[in-house]
């Protein structure tokens, strides 16, 4: 029996190459079943589909399948919405290759100076970080590697195989800057551990935080610490050098029990660091005559330093804010470490705010048992009334790194039984050793330094005007304190002396800015155009900011009119001021100032435009920012995870549907909802006014009924008023 078999093959194959589907199609024919005109009798047809292979797990683009920064958000609500549960399952974050590739942007960010998106990645770079990941999951990573790396820096061009030994050692005996892929382990640790430890950190700490920094701790001063007499300021900042390893990790799993997690973070911790010998430095190199160097030009993928009014700026750090803990290899994870640590210090200190409490209802502040009330006077926010002993009884502090500041209303006996127990809970707690002085008790009159302010308390005499029986008006003078938040004027001087830029305390004298010196002038005014504009925002809630920031402008000014002075050979700064204007903005190389040829060079764009110094009259420095400041305070992006979580509870859904039925509103999405559905039922467009006009309508037709017509005719027109009923409730909703 001869059998005819057709076959036809069709393949499709997919754009992705990891995954190839083919069908196939075949048609049989029965011979015996053959009609007169040779067609076939019937056909048979199947067709079946080839399972695509699975993805191949060591492939880092099918690892992808999520934005990074959607994860960050997921971990962020999850530890908000639920901030006291105790987290076990970060190693599933720690498997997630898009925190990978986010940390890997962030830290070549930092490396070259310019972002990195995700498509511009290469493959080569993805499969080392893949690697890199694999080791970290494997417990095959070991901090600090000097010559054997899973993945390198973008701009690492060095070849670590064809190195001599005299290279290979001195990498290996000598301080190197953290590995690359140290950064990214670092980065994508704390990527894991910021959002579970932010959820739980109190709302008295405002140093290494998202939303916190000096700003605010000088807001809060000066709207919650009005009433407050005594002050306790302490340094623990020697606790930001290290603590032991034991101390940190139990710190660390009061909270987190996942065991990778906390591996590596220990690893970190104990990994020696290491670093040039003191030995080696103290030998004396052979002198050698110093040859000519040509000036390197910077690669464009190379990181700029920092510019001169920025390196300025940051000398003039506060104490408080001066020192960055540094631990082991855990880099920019340290910060983080140590908050978590000095949260205990921040629990205790809250448990005794509470206990300290004692509301008095012959005070006008503080006077609830809550203690939330106003402070006094609405008028006043700060007015604060004279102490006595039947006054109210309270504290409160503030936490900035290593440094504490707390303020007590009450007598002194109990701030110094206050202080005694903290120092036995610092011992304790801590093993740091304090005494006496190095918490000192001030008095609010003496004035307190933190961050470079001063807390004074200024006494006020306010006009009380009211209104007696009979109408008259009575004025009286009140007398009160007010507390007043100052720069200090003494700390200013000497960070400008700290930076060579004056001498002397009592007359100050400004120094010339020598390290400006081959800079042009427009670019020397700029830099330090940019440094006075930060001062004015560094200086912003100051009482005295127009004071203080007039004060910087004049030793700038004064020190750039000496360097132009010796620059151009003009001998004294009353010559520069009278070429160059009180603002320098007029060119020193024309004796004559602004010469006609300046003024064409500089249309036809063939001369650099010079901008004169700012505030250079007090009357051009702003005004101090007395925006209030709310007592319950948060982030705005704190603020925004509470909203979420909030509204995406069914029940504040629930909440806000009874609320608008009682008051007899309706919703946007219901009454879009009940036009759709109008149009759908009457096949026209209705919105309220039409259907107001189809209700009247309706009711005159009612109203000329015909006394003859049937009952069907009757219950037709009653069904189509009452839906017509329907529409006018929605309308009038």
């Amino acid at each position: 029996m001869r059998r005819t078999i057709f076959s036809i093959f069709t393949h499709r194959i997919l754009a992705n190459s990891n995954s190839t589907r083919t069908t196939s199609t075949f048609l049989y024919s029965n011979p015996l079943n053959r009609e007169p005109n040779g067609g076939f009798a019937f056909f048979r047809q199947f067709s079946f589909t080839r399972r695509p292979p699975e993805p191949d797990p060591n492939d880092p683009s099918t690892l992808m399948k999520e934005d990074g920064v959607s994860v960050c958000c997921q971990m962020w609500l999850e530890n908000f919405r639920e901030p006291d549960r105790t987290v076990t399952n970060l190693s599933s974050y720690l498997r997630r290759f898009e925190l990978w590739v986010l940390a890997y942007q962030k830290v070549s960010a930092d490396e070259t100076g310019a972002y990195v998106p995700r498509s511009t990645i290469e493959r080569s770079a993805l499969e080392d970080l893949l690697a890199l990941r694999n080791a970290v999951l494997d417990n095959r990573f070991r901090w600090g590697a000097r010559l054997d790396f899973f993945l390198k820096s973008p701009k690492d061009k060095t070849d670590y195989g064809s190195l001599s030994k005299r290279k290979i050692k001195a990498i290996l005996t000598t301080s190197q800057p953290a590995p690359f892929q140290d950064k990214i382990v670092q980065e994508v640790l704390f990527m894991i551990l910021e959002p579970v430890y932010e959820a739980r950190f109190s709302q008295k700490s405002f140093a290494f935080r998202p939303g916190r920094n000096a700003h605010t701790v000088l807001r809060v001063i000066r709207s919650s610490f009005a009433g407050y007499l005594w002050y306790i300021k302490g340094d623990l900042s020697t606790i930001l050098d290290g603590m032991k390893v034991g101390f940190v990790i139990n710190a660390l799993m009061r909270d987190v029990r996942d065991k990778k997690v906390i591996d590596l973070v220990k690893s970190a911790l104990v990994t020696p660091v290491i670093t040039t010998k003191v030995g080696d430095e103290g030998v004396k190199k052979k002198k050698t005559k110093r040859k000519y160097q040509k000036k390197r030009v910077l690669a464009e993928d190379e990181p700029k330093p920092d510019p001169y009014w920025l390196e300025t700026f940051f000398g003039f750090a506060p104490e408080e804010g001066e020192k960055t803990p540094s631990w082991g290899h855990c880099g920019i994870l340290s910060p983080l470490l140590a908050n978590i640590c000095l949260d205990e210090l921040d629990r205790w200190m809250e448990g005794k705010s509470k206990e300290f409490y004692r509301p008095s209802k012959s005070d006008v502040i503080w006077n609830s048992p809550e203690g939330e009330a106003e402070h006094g006077n609405t008028s006043w926010p700060e007015f604060v009334p004279t102490s006595g002993p039947d006054k109210t009884r309270k504290m409160d502090f503030i936490r900035y790194g290593g440094h504490i500041l707390i303020g007590v209303r009450g007598p002194r006996a109990d701030v110094a039984t206050l202080r005694k127990q903290l120092i036995e809970f610092v011992d304790q707690k801590y093993m740091l050793k304090l005494d006496n002085e190095s918490l000192p008790i001030e008095h609010i009159t003496k004035g307190i330094m933190f961050l470079d302010h001063v807390l004074c308390r200024r006494v006020v005499y306010p006009t009380l005007r009211y209104t007696a029986t009979g109408g008259k008006i009575i004025s009286e003078k009140g007398v009160g304190t007010l507390l007043s938040v100052t720069a200090s004027l003494k700390q200013c001087i000497k960070q400008f002396r700290k930076l060579n830029f004056l001498k002397g305390d009592r007359d100050p004298d400004p120094q010339p800015c020598f390290r400006m010196f081959h800079a042009t002038q427009a670019h020397t005014n700029a830099q330090m155009n940019k440094f006075l504009s930060t001062m004015v925002e560094w200086y912003r809630y100051a009482d005295n900011r127009k004071k203080i920031v007039n004060f910087c402008s004049y030793i700038i000014r004064g020190s750039l009119a000496k360097l132009y002075a010796a620059k151009y050979k003009l001998r004294s700064r009353a010559k520069v001021y009278k070429i160059g204007a009180r603002n320098l903005g007029r060119p020193l190389k024309e004796k004559k100032g602004q010469s006609p040829e300046y003024h064409n060079l500089l249309r036809m764009g063939l001369a650099e435009s010079i901008d004169g110094l700012q505030y250079t009259r007090m009357s051009l420095v702003p005004e101090t920012d007395y925006t209030p400041f709310p007592s319950n305070w948060k982030p705005n992006h704190e603020k925004a995870l509470l909203e979420y979580i909030r509204l995406e509870d069914p029940k504040t859904l629930e909440g806000q549907k009874s609320c608008i039925r009682e008051q007899g509103l309706v919703s946007p999405q219901d009454y879009i909802s009940m036009l759709v559905w109008n149009y759908k039922r009457n096949a026209i467009m209705m919105d309220q006014l039409s259907l107001l006009k189809s209700a009247s309508s309706n009711a005159g037709k009612d109203q000329q009924l015909p006394l003859g017509s049937n009952q069907e005719d009757h219950d037709h027109l009653t069904k189509e008023m009452e839906e017509n009923d329907e529409g006018i409730h929605a309308a009038q909703m």
